[in-house]
């Protein structure tokens, strides 16, 4: 997993938590990196499991509601880092349906050991677009998060149903419908 999401996510929980809660959370978790992260570095995506779970134990929110709000997050760090990326996109729809075929393709020119996930698209209608989720990480909430966002970025009443299609959480469908 790269590095940016690891230092996007404690610059996250700082802001909402704490400098005190970041401190704990490297302290008390079990990372080979030390928890110490460079933003083009690459590290195992389980100590950014480590990291939420024991965020979780510590506030006391749902596991999926921390990703959520990480991935609502992460999309602000994203339109402000990589504003190139959305100014193609005439809409939310336009801009999920680019991600494995535009987005992802520059990602890997840049970060070839990226481990992506895949998202899979089919418009069902006008206004409701279907996309599929394929990780080994399973962050799918992580995922609904960045949708949301992505909604609102482009103005658009997002409606997302999160449907898991595998126990272990590796698959997940959303049907998105655009209210506006």
């Amino acid at each position: 997993m790269k590095g940016i999401v690891f230092t996007e996510f404690l610059e996250m929980v700082e802001s909402k938590f704490g400098i005190e809660m970041v401190n704990g959370l490297l302290d008390s978790s079990e990372l080979a990196s030390g928890g110490v992260y460079s933003a083009v570095g690459t590290y195992d995506h389980k100590e950014m499991v480590s990291l939420v779970v024991e965020l979780g134990k510590r506030s006391g929110m749902p596991l999926p509601d921390l990703l959520k709000a990480f991935g609502r997050y992460l999309f602000g760090t994203f339109k402000t880092s990589y504003a190139i990326m959305f100014e193609s996109a005439g809409d939310g729809f336009e801009f999920l349906e680019s991600i494995d075929q535009e987005i992802h393709v520059e990602v890997l020119k840049l970060y070839p050991d990226a481990e992506l996930p895949s998202f899979k698209t089919e418009r069902k209608e006008d206004n409701v677009l279907q996309m599929d989720y394929h990780s080994d990480r399973a962050m799918g909430a992580l995922a609904h998060g960045l949708i949301e966002a992505c909604g609102e970025h482009y103005n658009e009443g997002f409606d997302i149903v999160m449907q898991p299609q595998t126990e272990d959480g590796k698959y997940v469908r959303f049907l998105i419908t655009r209210g506006n």
